[in-house]
């Protein structure tokens, strides 16, 4: 086939409701990307940092938090699952029987060796194309949180959080986060 003549395939989220139930995929720009299982620590600090998260959330009474497998669909061609997210009481609306459809307030991505140039420049890129307000990346490697926050320019870093800080929150004000307690 000629160059010229060639055309990109675009998958989409009907596409994507047909995908194998028993594998996790997400959908960015068109293109089908599947997310291994991951390892334990991973859940571990997941847990972690989601029940820290959720019992803020809760007792102040703030909105919903999720964690993956969960769709998230901004468009019909970029569908993802991010690993924690937080949806303002605010916003619920974007929140159907099946799906997200919108942008939460609040994404965690935990990156793994494999996941890492996906979530700090793909992802990073997408989630501000999208209107994430916030968006942590957990490294288990460096133990550490960069905290970014959506500026006219994107997502731009605010801090990065080691082990022995206090990590807080410009979308969950108030949150005192000791992350020696998640690693």
């Amino acid at each position: 086939m000629d160059t010229a003549v060639k055309r990109s395939i675009k998958f989409t989220y009907e596409d994507y409701l047909h995908f194998s139930n028993d594998k996790r995929y997400e959908i960015i720009d068109g293109e089908v990307h599947m997310v291994p299982s991951p390892v334990p620590y991973h859940q571990d600090i997941s847990w972690r940092l989601e029940l820290t998260i959720s019992t803020f959330v809760e007792k102040n009474g703030l909105g919903k938090i999720y964690h993956a497998p969960l769709d998230v669909v901004f468009s019909e061609t970029d569908v993802v699952q991010p690993d924690i997210m937080f949806i303002s009481k605010e916003r619920l609306n974007i929140i159907t029987e099946r799906n997200i459809q919108g942008a939460p307030d609040l994404i965690v991505e935990i990156i793994s060796p494999s996941s890492e140039y996906k979530d700090r420049v793909i992802k990073r890129k997408l989630y501000s194309k999208y209107g994430v307000k916030e968006y942590w990346l957990v490294d288990l490697e460096k133990k550490e949180v960069e905290v970014m926050s959506l500026k006219e320019s994107g997502l731009e870093t605010v801090k990065i959080y080691q082990k022995t800080d206090i990590l807080e929150s410009l979308v969950l004000k108030g949150i005192k986060i000791k992350l020696d307690e998640i690693f």
